[in-house]
């Protein structure tokens, strides 16, 4: 041990640790987690009828439940797709679309991430806690009583 030197590939906090005494690592077996503490972020998921009002850049509200504090960020950028649910592989590379599904649809979520403002690292943020997100609405983007 004296001549190891283990680095980390980012700042963050090492959790998870799952190591004892004479423990030997072997590759491929993971034994701790590296959170990635400059790049902490939120994903918001919003209906896809919700996007037309969404733009990157825009400011946004966070309230993550058990903070009282309301963290500030800005719209980092919106997903790209998302996976069809009612599309399977198949082996012949061809769509393999289900036959039957229910009538009635559901709007889509999509993940809309939300970088927060450096004042949010005054507060203890965990990965994976569960946050709400409200876009702050620049002035007459939205026509009037068009509901977000």
């Amino acid at each position: 041990m004296d001549r190891t030197t283990i680095r980390a590939p980012v700042n963050g906090i090492v959790t998870n640790v799952d190591l004892r005494p004479g423990d030997y690592a072997t590759v491929g077996r993971q034994l701790l987690a590296l959170v990635d503490t400059d790049t902490i972020h939120v994903d918001g998921y919003f209906e896809e009828t919700k996007l037309p009002w969404i733009r990157v850049g825009d400011r946004a509200l966070v309230h993550i439940m058990g903070i009282k504090a309301t963290l500030h960020g800005s719209v980092e950028s919106i997903a790209a797709g998302i996976e069809d649910r009612e599309l399977s592989a198949s082996s012949t590379a061809l769509a393999n679309v289900n036959p039957t599904f229910s009538w009635v649809r559901l709007a889509q979520r999509i993940p809309v991430k939300i970088k927060l403002d450096p004042t949010a690292r005054d507060i203890r943020l965990i990965a994976g806690r569960t946050a709400t997100v409200s876009i702050v609405d620049p002035p007459g983007r939205r026509p009037e009583g068009d509901a977000p």
